[in-house]
């Protein structure tokens, strides 16, 4: 058999999207949100032989196949597989909480779910700033905003998600002064992207946010460890 050159690349097509494989650039195509409670479980260098969890926001299937859950961290969405921060924080696996499980391979069901959805919605065209798609938010998440160098902040609550044209994931927060009815739903005019404001710092989901409202030293303190590094 003839060995195919570099310039036949272009004939090479992707089996799951079905375009040439130089045009697949992995992006995330589909989410669907994590209904029951599975967690992601990471190690950090401050105590290396301790394991702690953290919520899966939601599953994505990117462009090439590949399914991950994806987990608000520190200032990005990202895959659970992909954590990356100042300790070093690495991912050790998926917990069910329920049976206390510990996997490493994505549920089965949620691949399913989400190339059957995919597939049913899949969309050949999409516009740079066009929305795909918008799902609640189910773990409690909030930012953190401040203009001040944290001598002030303030804590907002994330309502939904939002999947762009090209792959990002926004945290969607609520205008106040926008909103014309209420309960504000995903898809609401009042909504707008934490990710694009200057003022926007860090996710936490609601337990730590609950503790910094509460003036917790130990989740101030983890604060104060953000800030400094």
């Amino acid at each position: 058999m003839k060995p195919q050159s570099s310039d036949d690349r272009s004939n090479v097509i992707d089996l799951f999207s079905g375009r040439p494989i130089d045009d697949v650039v992995d992006r995330i195509i589909r989410i669907t949100p994590e209904l029951d409670g599975l967690e992601m479980l990471y190690t950090n260098d401050t105590s290396p032989n301790r394991l702690y969890s953290l919520k899966i926001v939601c599953w994505a299937l990117r462009e090439s196949g590949e399914v991950m859950g994806l987990v608000p961290w520190l200032n990005q969405v990202v895959p659970c597989t992909e954590i990356n921060d100042p300790l070093n924080g690495r991912w050790e696996g998926y917990r069910d909480p329920g049976t206390n499980d510990i996997f490493y391979n994505t549920p089965r069901h949620k691949i399913m779910e989400l190339e059957l959805a995919e597939e049913f919605y899949h969309l050949d065209h999409v516009r740079d700033g066009e929305i795909v798609q918008e799902i609640p938010d189910g773990i409690g998440t909030h930012a953190v905003l401040t203009d001040n160098g944290f001598r002030s902040f303030v804590l907002i609550e994330v309502l939904s998600w939002r999947l762009m044209a090209d792959g990002t994931v926004h945290a969607m927060l609520v205008d106040e002064e926008k909103v014309k009815s209420t309960p504000v739903l995903p898809g609401d005019e009042s909504l707008y992207s934490a990710q694009e404001q200057a003022e926007f710092k860090y996710f936490f989901q609601h337990r730590i946010a609950n503790k910094i409202k509460e003036q917790d030293p130990e989740a101030l303190a983890a604060i104060s460890m953000l800030i400094e590094s």
